[in-house]
């Protein structure tokens, strides 16, 4: 034992006078000349943007999503839904639940009933926002350049960035605000049971479609979220615009703090309770450990007739207990 210790001792002995555990902090680097021909490489990049074979999937994302607008907002003047005034509960009925769910404004209260009152189609179809760049690896947006450049939706703009060819109306007029649960863009529902499913099938399938899409072209094209809060921005780096307010510190001119971005932070699919045949009239707060969920739109068009896809089972508990 006393051997080893020796040996260990002078090992360690060894090792600490040894040069190659010295610290060397200068550099022979020239980093003032290498500074312009990262710049360069990095405007370089901006020649092999859009990729010319994501371009078909851009414009079949924008299609998708002008069918699924017109969609969701002919179904809503069929299908009641429900949201919270305090909270952003929605659900799809002619009454809300009694699940002790709200939180209130700004997460004061916990396990609130909820307020119910009539909900449009930005409940269903979450706005998200983003800037709107001319050029992919433009210079990064700071916090005084914020109003110089005006705001789109996140998903248009991913399609713009990817070369699709985007109309004014649609990179500008985003999903209208309703005081009601129907939609404002004029479509008409006849009233036919046939062609209330025929629509429902429709639009589901869009918003299968739509997501698929998002998600081929976040493969290809960068697009970041904040870790804190909802922002968005599609390109290669976040903006600098300090307006995160995560920190209570920095109150509302907190910095975002950047990762990579999926499909549900451009499209957020508003997930709701979901009321199976078996489960009473009104989803009671008892009970909410056996309920299942499932996104807004998927809810929305499956009570209008429209067949879910199987993925969507296990979140729904098709096949679970009741809690009585």
């Amino acid at each position: 034992m006393a051997f080893r210790l020796k040996v260990q001792h002078s090992i360690w002995v060894d090792l600490s006078c040894s040069p190659m555990h010295s610290r060397y902090y200068s550099s022979k680097v020239d980093w003032k000349k290498l500074r312009p021909m990262i710049l360069k490489r990095i405007q370089n990049r901006a020649k092999d943007y859009p990729v010319k074979s994501m371009i078909p999937v851009a414009n079949e994302v924008l299609k998708a999503r002008e069918l699924l607008t017109k969609g969701v907002s002919a179904l809503l003047q069929v299908i009641a839904i429900k949201s919270c005034k305090y909270c952003p509960e929605v659900y799809i009925g002619d009454t809300g639940h009694q699940i002790n769910s709200c939180y209130g404004y700004k997460r004061i209260i916990k396990d609130r009933p909820h307020r119910w009152v009539d909900g449009h189609l930005n409940d269903i179809l979450a706005p998200v926002e983003a800037f709107h760049l001319q050029n992919m690896f433009q210079s990064i947006i700071k916090h005084d350049q914020r109003f110089d450049f005006d705001r789109v939706p996140a998903v248009v703009e991913l399609c713009y960035q990817a070369g699709a060819d985007v109309s004014d109306d649609a990179l500008y007029n985003h999903i209208p605000v309703s005081n009601s649960s129907k939609g404002d863009d004029g479509v008409t529902f006849s009233g036919s049971s046939e062609e209330l499913s025929l629509v429902a099938q429709r639009t589901l399938d869009a918003w299968e479609r739509l997501r698929i899409g998002v998600q081929k072209l976040l493969l290809v094209y960068p697009a970041k979220v904040c870790e804190h809060c909802s922002e968005v921005h599609v390109g290669p780096s976040g903006h600098k615009a300090r307006l995160c307010g995560v920190f209570k510190f920095e109150s509302w001119r907190g910095s975002h703090m950047w990762k990579k971005a999926e499909v549900d932070d451009l499209m957020p699919p508003t997930m709701v309770w979901h009321r199976r045949p078996h489960d009473p009239p009104v989803l009671v707060d008892g009970g909410r450990g056996f309920y299942g969920h499932a996104p807004a739109v998927v809810e929305l068009c499956m009570q209008a007739g429209a067949r879910v896809p199987s993925k969507y089972f296990c979140m729904m508990k098709v096949h679970g207990l009741t809690a009585n």
